[in-house]
Parts: C-alpha cells; structure tokens; sequence
C-alpha cells in the first residue's frame, strides 16, 4: 500500500480530497491498531471504517506476516 502524496494544500480540489483520504485512512489505521493493543475481550475493532484497513485485516488480525517499509524525508 503506497500512502505517498503531497499533504500540502493545493489549489486542485482533486488533490485536497486525496489528501483527506489519506489522512482518514491514517487516522483508521491509528484506531484499529490503537484498539488491538488494548486485548479486551469482545472489543469492536472499526477495521470497515477505511478501505486501508479492510485491506489490512489479515495481517493485523495476527492471521498473516507483514513488513513495514518506510521513508521519512526532511
């Protein structure tokens, strides 16, 4: 999954909507993770709330083996 993009507001409406998508997904992704790190029984883990995170299900659901590959510019 490739999250690449320019956060930076523009003046396309398309790529101001990207960037909201984007920054959902994130946010979603932050919630799922978030609530799989609390282990309580019968929790609701919102993994239908974004696209990303429907995809993601196997892997954070601990039913797959995933890498993280991550680059941070300045």
């Amino acid at each position: 999954i490739d999250l690449a993009g320019s956060e930076r507001a523009s003046e396309s409406v398309a790529r101001r909507k990207e960037g909201g998508y984007i920054n959902k997904s994130l946010l979603t992704l932050g919630n799922v993770i978030s609530k799989l790190s609390e282990k309580r029984d019968g929790q609701h883990i919102p993994y239908r709330d974004s696209k990303l995170t429907r995809i993601l299900e196997p892997s954070l659901a601990g039913n797959a083996r995933i890498a993280i590959i991550c680059t941070i510019s300045v």
